[in-house]
């Protein structure tokens, strides 16, 4: 018995077959296990140093062959890269009218905002500001039209009153400058207040307190892959750790 010229032809080949589907097995056993495979993240900025820089540190100490796709995007468009399968995980601000299907919201933290005074400002001295003390003031407007300006109107409508912003500008930083420059009062969430101005006085705000709600919106079939249940959990630890907040 011999094999004929086809038979050594397929012999041949079942063999580069064999290999290959023995790689894509390897290949795909990796995969499962969180040890190859890629991640699209976005964040807004606030949350980038207390929430996603330290949870990638973890996740790349853990999945250290995971690639991480991170993009940092406007808070108002963060839910919609994931409802439109451009994003596995996204840390958004969650607002009134969030909704789609494949998703999953985890709460991560709640961020309160404070009143930030200039230095001698009537209010200064005091351990906490009623909303509706504010409510004669020029205001100094720190957050973009969203999900972030929606804690503060909303407060501030539950008070009596509608903010009058005689100054806009979507960076805490120059906002707290505007403030130490005697300019007008602002309404700042906690993360935005990390780096502090030393002209600037923060004080609790009560009655009521504005508080924007930070969860990750995560894909439902993303929840798959151990290296997006690693980096959900880092996350998680990263929001409860001292300081976050």
């Amino acid at each position: 018995m011999r094999p004929t010229a086809a038979g050594l032809l397929l012999t041949e080949h079942a063999a580069l077959i064999s290999a290959a589907v023995a790689q894509a097995e390897s290949a795909l056993a990796d995969l499962r296990a969180g040890r190859t495979g890629s991640l699209s993240v976005r964040y807004f900025a606030t949350a980038g140093s207390a929430l996603v820089a330290p949870a990638l540190a973890r996740l790349r100490a853990e999945h250290p062959g995971v690639r991480v796709d991170l993009e940092l995007t406007d808070p108002e468009d963060l839910f919609q890269e994931v409802v439109r399968g451009r994003a596995d995980l996204a840390v958004v601000v969650q607002t009134r009218d969030r909704a789609g299907d494949g998703f999953e919201l985890v709460h991560l933290l709640d961020d309160p905002y404070a009143a930030v005074l200039p230095l001698g400002h009537p209010l200064a001295g005091e351990e906490a500001v009623d909303l509706n003390e504010l409510s004669g003031e020029q205001w100094v407007g720190s957050e973009p039209p969203g999900p972030c300006l929606e804690p503060v109107i909303d407060s501030c409508a539950a008070a009596g009153f509608s903010p009058d912003f005689v100054i806009r500008s979507e960076d805490y930083a120059t906002a707290q400058s505007f403030v130490a420059a005697g300019l007008g009062v602002g309404l700042m969430p906690r993360l935005g207040l990390r780096g502090r101005h030393p002209g600037v006085v923060v004080r609790p705000v009560r009655n009521p307190e504005p508080v924007r709600v930070i969860s990750a919106a995560v894909r439902k079939t993303a929840l798959e892959q151990p290296a997006l249940r690693s980096l959900l959990q880092a996350l998680r630890d990263a929001a409860d750790a001292p300081g976050a907040d």
